[in-house]
Parts: structure tokens; C-alpha cells; sequence
């Protein structure tokens, strides 16, 4: 029987070399990616993983959302498999390693468990979700979401994008409509590896963020309405300024944050502007706020007061308002076994480690819902993320999937 000691880490060197592989496909103006999902690059970067999957002796399966699980099997065919995951699509603008660590790290650790003989008695699951970052189809999260039971598979077959094409059209486009129905398959667990996306792992100087929390999240898409006008030769007086609704919206999103501190964020980051012309006030603005808090009570009086301003805002300079929730989900508290596993991780390791809430949505968030979960964090640098300019380092990357190969193996069970 291998023990758990502190000498059982993966080979950092070939994961690192995996991530870089995967990086070049859809690769970034900025030396980072766009690999939006459901586009011939998502396509291209999934048959990489399987086929890697595959070399590494696994098999795979796909539901009808598209989520990839690989399968490495256990030596008990009644245990619940053991999952890990995250996802391969990519922001716009986006980094390689947003996610992207999570799916090839899980991999790496199939790996290492192939290279050192190692059998449990509950089966490996490496996971690639579907559509996490919800850039081109709103929300986030969106295949885990229907995983779990909080979307319907048709809803988010009919999700559309900036073009007006549909989630379920692309997804059979690309080829990635898999036979398997969405949230039949049973986990004993999940485990969910991460860089931060935030500043504070790096500042403390800490190996590992061990994830007790997630903030909840809610997303109003905002829809103004007021008369495209000439800048030039309308009245000031006479104006009906959709772009200056936003303007103002934008302001007291800031402000109601702000107003809930600590432990509670608000900005606006999506907007389109109509008709988008120098010369043409705009007469319709549509902008999501996002509003975000670990307190549920915090997060439902921001959306509270934010839908509130809103209207008052709408109201005195003459404009037309609808405000339509995209996206939600209650703070999160993870499982306090598979957390407790991940501690153990780091500590029988060696790695410095700390408790930390997730400030982003990931899919372990949904999957809570489901399986007990839990998440493991590495650094960033300058806590940047969701940019061409997202960095990590070798030994970051490899220090969270050694924590994860722990406490996958702490709850696979080891048998040889």
C-alpha cells in the first residue's frame, strides 16, 4: 500500500508542459488565449484533452450539455468515482490558466497515479465543464447549472449569444452533443483546483488557498431606453441620454457596494451601447451589474437597493428601465470532509497554507449542491486574472495539484 507522505507529488515539469500545449490553441492578440466556448477552438482544445485522456488509459464519456468526464477505474465497480474539474473555455481576453488549470491538473494526477502503480477503490473522474465563464452564453456556470438542477437543458439550449446564435446549435456544431442524460452520473465527491483570481494568496505569501466559502452572486442585466439624437444639434435640455442612465447606474452600483462593506463587491462589466456612433446619443444602453457577497443578507439588499436606484435614476431623466436577473446563486459553504482533506493536504506536504473565500463563481459552486465539494487555490500574480496578462508560476501550479492528487487519494481510498 503506497502511504500519503510527502514525497507523493506529481511531475510538475510535464504538467506545466501540458498546460503550455493547450495554450496554443486559441491563442490571444496579448500572449494569453480566446477559447470561447462552443467556437472551433473550444472543438480543437477538447480533442486535445481526450486525447490525452485516452493515452493515459481512461475512458470517455459526454452528456448533451457537453460536459467531458474521464474515467480511470476503481477497484470497487459499486464506489462512487471521485471527481475533479474545472473547465477549458476561456474569457475573450483570457488568460492559460483560468480553469484550465483545474481539467489538466486533474489530469497530471491520473498520471502520477499511473506512474506510481497507484489503485483505489473509488473510480478518478477528470471533468472539463461546459461554458463556465458564460462570456458568449449568459450565465456562467451555465452546463454545471444544469448538472445540478438549477437550469433547464432546454433554457440553456436556448441561451443566445452577441450574434444571436444558440448554445444548442453551436454545442451540435462543434460535434460535442454526448448520449449521456445531464446530472445522471453520482459522485462520491468533487474537488475543484483554482488560481484565485485575487491578490490576497500572493500578499500573504501562502502555497495554498484551502476554499471554505464561495460569495454568492447575483447578475441584473439592465436595459435603458431613451431617443438616439444628434450631439451636435440636440438641446441639452431636450436630451433623452440612455448612456447617461448608465453613467449614473454605474455610480450607484459603486456606491451600494461600498455601502455594505466589508466582505461585499459591485461593479459594472458588460455593456453595449446602441447605435455605438460618435456622433449619436445613445438611445438604448444594455449592462449587467454584479453584485457580489459570502452574506446572503448583504447580497439580497445590494440587488435590493441597486434595482431600487435604478428606477429613480430611470424616472428622472425620462427613460424606459427593465432590469432581468442573468445569474444567481446563494453563498456557498463547502464540505467541511473534502475541505478537511485538503487542509490535511498541505499540511503533510509542507506547503504554507490558508482558509479563504472565493471571490469568483466557479462550478464547484453548483456542484455543492449535489456532491460534497471542495476547492484548492494557488496564487496569481498580482491577483490578475480574466486578462491576457494572467500569471502563475511552475511551482504554484504544481503545489495545487499536489494538494489535489492528496486529497483525491485521502478520499478515493488507496488500496495498492
Amino acid at each position: 500500500m503506497t502511504a500519503l507522505g510527502q514525497n507523493l507529488k506529481i511531475n510538475g515539469d510535464r504538467l506545466w508542459d501540458s498546460l503550455m500545449e493547450m495554450a496554443k490553441i486559441g491563442p490571444g492578440v496579448a500572449g494569453g488565449n480566446n477559447r470561447q466556448t462552443l467556437t472551433d477552438a473550444d472543438a480543437e482544445g477538447r480533442a486535445l484533452f481526450q486525447s490525452w485522456c485516452e493515452a493515459a488509459g481512461m475512458t470517455m464519456g459526454c452528456d448533451t450539455m457537453g460536459n467531458m468526464f474521464a474515467t480511470r477505474l476503481g477497484e470497487d465497480p459499486d464506489a462512487l468515482p471521485v471527481y475533479m474539474g474545472s473547465h477549458l473555455d476561456t474569457q475573450p481576453t483570457g488568460g492559460k490558466y483560468d480553469g484550465v488549470l483545474g481539467v489538466l491538473g486533474g489530469l497530471e494526477v491520473v498520471r502520477t497515479m499511473n506512474d506510481l502503480g497507484i489503485k483505489t477503490k473509488h473510480p478518478i473522474v477528470v471533468t472539463n465543464w461546459t461554458n463556465e465563464e458564460g462570456t458568449r452564453f449568459a450565465p456562467a456556470m451555465l452546463a454545471s447549472g444544469v448538472f445540478a438542477g438549477k437550469h433547464t437543458q432546454d433554457w440553456a439550449y436556448g441561451r443566445e449569444d452577441a450574434e444571436g446564435k444558440t448554445f444548442g446549435d453551436e454545442l451540435k456544431r462543434i460535434g460535442w452533443v454526448g448520449d449521456e442524460t445531464v446530472g445522471a452520473r453520482k459522485m462520491h465527491a468533487m474537488f475543484e483546483l483554482h488560481i484565485e483570481q485575487g491578490p490576497i494568496l500572493e500578499a500573504e505569501g501562502k502555497d495554498i488557498g484551502v476554499v471554505t466559502h464561495g460569495q454568492g452572486l447575483w447578475w441584473l442585466q439592465c436595459t435603458v431606453s431613451g431617443k438616439d439624437a444628434h450631439t451636435g444639434s440636440t438641446p441639452m435640455n431636450m436630451r433623452v441620454n440612455a448612456g447617461l442612465g448608465m453613467a449614473r447606474m454605474t455610480e450607484a452600483a459603486h456606491q451600494i457596494a461600498m455601502a455594505h462593506q466589508p466582505h461585499a463587491v459591485g461593479a459594472v462589466g458588460h455593456c453595449d451601447v446602441f447605435p455605438n456612433s460618435r456622433n449619436v446619443i445613445p438611445g438604448k444602453v444594455v449592462f449587467t451589474a454584479d453584485f457580489r457577497s459570502p452574506d446572503l443578507e448583504k447580497l439580497t439588499s445590494m440587488r435590493t437597493q441597486f434595482e431600487a436606484r435604478a428606477k429613480e435614476i430611470a424616472d428622472e431623466l425620462g427613460l424606459g428601465l427593465e432590469i432581468e436577473p442573468v445569474g444567481h446563486f446563494d453563498p456557498v459553504t463547502f464540505d467541511e470532509t473534502c475541505v478537511s482533506a485538503v487542509r490535511n493536504a498541505a499540511e503533510r506536504l509542507g506547503y504554507s497554507h490558508l482558509d479563504i473565500v472565493s471571490g469568483a463563481g466557479h462550478d464547484a459552486c453548483w456542484i455543492n449542491d449535489v456532491a460534497p465539494t471542495a476547492m484548492i487555490m494557488c496564487p496569481c500574480v498580482d491577483g490578475l486574472s480574466h486578462n491576457e496578462a494572467e500569471e502563475i508560476s511552475k511551482d504554484w501550479a504544481a503545489a495545487g495539484t499536489d494538494v489535489m492528487l492528496h486529497a483525491v487519494l485521502e478520499t478515493a481510498e488507496i488500496v495498492a
